[in-house]
């Protein structure tokens, strides 16, 4: 749903919908003002982290979200949690091995819109070369050329091969984590 805060901008934004076929605008994320976190728990204690680096492709129009797609790349070995000791763990070969498996990428293929400001993402993620079925979904608010999408998705580790050896178990970490996105972006049509 696009929000606007006046009568005139609910008019430029019907007019615009209306005058010309939607079609996928093309999104720039700003990496200031966005964020991808993920958090679990580590012997019973709750731990969050992100990502510093990762880019974004994203062709989205909100009045056509079928026509949709986007790729979010993140590289793994930029993970960071605040713990020395969990941060040099987390690109080793025992959890995201980033020497050989650098990035980590969500490809969505289509968007659906739920209801009001909430859409899904549809498509795959891989890590460590596991590719799986995901959706994704989000909330999506649009100020003029500017959109800001929050999204929550739970994961199991194990089920993309994060956490070998020893860390296969949930004995210390669990398998459940939670992955978040917070992403500020503008469009170019």
């Amino acid at each position: 749903m696009i929000r606007v805060s006046s009568i005139a901008g609910l008019a430029a934004t019907l007019m615009s919908l209306t005058a010309a076929p939607a079609s996928a605008a093309t999104w720039t994320v700003d990496p200031v003002k966005s964020k991808i976190g993920f958090s679990g728990t580590q012997t019973e204690q709750p731990f969050s982290g992100q990502f510093k680096t990762f880019s974004a492709t994203i062709d989205f129009d909100p009045a056509k979200p079928e026509t949709g797609h986007a790729t979010i790349t993140i590289d793994t070995g930029s993970a960071t949690t605040g713990d020395p000791q969990r941060d040099e763990a987390l690109p080793g070969a025992d959890w995201f091995d980033a020497k050989s498996f650098p990035k980590a990428v969500f490809e969505a293929k289509s968007f659906t819109h739920k209801t009001g400001d909430e859409y899904e993402a549809s498509g795959t993620l891989t890590i460590r070369d596991v590719s799986k079925p995901l959706v994704l979904p989000f909330t999506l608010t649009t100020n003029g050329n500017i959109a800001h999408a929050v999204g929550h998705v739970p994961l199991i580790r194990t089920t993309f091969g994060v956490g070998q050896g020893a860390w296969a178990t949930a004995d210390y970490v669990a398998f459940a984590v939670n992955v978040d996105i917070d992403l500020t972006a503008t469009s170019t049509p």
